[in-house]
């Protein structure tokens, strides 16, 4: 004996606790007693840490003045003044102040190289790419450096701040990422000597500090040259700090070579293709994709490893804020406090969004990639 159904149930809709916010609240904060637990806990952290910052950071704040009397109120939060005080000084460094035009031109048109650069349908992106990369660093050194086309010069010794800091980053990544695939090629060449040199090379670089490789371009290097031989100190540091970020460029992009199938190089060869043609058009393309993470986070590890340029007596952007930190003028309890709080929150701006930009370009590589 069967039952057979004449008739269509009415329609209800789903439980109220399984859809909408209560339903997100379950399933991801109080889906067990576990997580329960955490979620209670990591609601009274943030009870506790976020009210006080708040009212530190804006409630209590001290937004303008012209000295320290302004930040020394009783019950006075965050000394905000004194950034906008020195807000200059923490950008341009000690650079000229008649010039800073001249830097304010080349973050512009860097800005809007790179900005033009993420627009994914934007046309010509090849040709603006080429200009990044060649026809930029000319005119932006033109620019910073002066001597030429009537612009005076500016030695690099007073360069400084968020100047600086640019500066050491970009010529690190720019100039790492290239050697660093060479360097992986060579760690996987066939030709011993190749492979030797690599392996020697990589983990010379990796086995000292950055502080160490700093030091030894600023002040034993010259020690080792030959008398009245001298270059810019500027120029060291870049050289170290490129040398060094490539070492561990090239570990990063040989992990994406090895986890290339062999038959993918197999292919290439079945298709007569040369050694760099196959890694140039089917090879590296995907090693790369494969370890987009890896490569900004070095990027993002190089840009706030430029922090030690301080011990070379280069002062960029955080090395800034602390030279301010002895200006009498603003000696106040809560100066250094800010100054590192404003610090912290420049250089998270600018590594979220590296980060998030990685992101969102390893979702567009790997399109194709994902299962249906």
């Amino acid at each position: 004996m069967s039952f057979v159904r004449d008739t269509y149930l009415v329609e209800t809709p789903p439980p109220g606790m399984n859809v909408g916010v209560l339903g997100w609240l379950r399933g991801n904060l109080f889906s067990s007693a576990s997580n329960t637990l955490l979620t209670l806990f990591g609601m009274y952290v943030l009870w506790t840490v976020v009210p006080p910052l708040i009212e530190w950071a804006l409630l209590d704040a001290v937004w303008q003045g012209s000295g320290r009397e302004a930040c020394l109120v009783e019950g006075a939060g965050a000394c905000w003044a004194f950034v906008a005080a020195k807000f200059g000084q923490f950008i341009y460094g000690t650079y000229t102040f008649e010039e800073r035009w001249r830097v304010d031109l080349a973050f512009l048109a860097g800005a809007l190289t790179v900005g033009l650069l993420m627009i994914e349908r934007m046309p010509g992106r090849r040709y603006i790419a080429v200009f990044g990369l060649l026809i930029y660093p000319v005119i932006a050194y033109i620019l910073l450096t002066g001597g030429r086309f009537g612009l005076p010069e500016v030695e690099t010794t007073l360069w400084g701040g968020l100047l600086l800091t640019f500066v050491v980053a970009s010529v690190g990544i720019v100039v790492s990422f290239p050697l660093g695939i060479v360097l992986a090629l060579g760690r996987r060449s066939q030709m011993p000597v190749m492979r030797v040199l690599s392996v020697i090379y990589i983990e010379a670089w990796r086995g000292v500090p950055l502080i160490t490789v700093l030091f030894m371009a600023s002040v034993m290097l010259p020690l080792f040259l030959p008398a009245g031989t001298n270059f810019d100190k500027l120029l060291r540091v870049l050289i170290g700090v490129a040398l060094f970020s490539s070492a561990y460029m090239a570990e990063v992009v040989r992990g994406g070579l090895q986890a290339i199938p062999r038959g993918q190089y197999e292919a290439a060869s079945a298709l007569g293709l040369g050694f760099w043609q196959a890694n140039l058009l089917i090879i590296m393309p995907q090693a790369l994709r494969l370890v987009i993470p890896g490569i900004v986070n070095t990027f993002i590890g190089l840009f706030k490893d430029t922090t030690l340029v301080m011990i070379v007596g280069l002062f960029d952007f955080l090395g800034s804020i602390q030279v301010n930190f002895s200006d009498a003028n603003w000696a106040t309890p809560q100066t250094a406090a800010t100054g590192y709080a404003f610090a912290a929150l420049v250089y998270w701006i600018i590594c979220y969004s590296m980060s998030r930009y990685s992101m969102r370009l390893e979702a567009r590589l790997n399109e194709g990639t994902r299962r249906a």
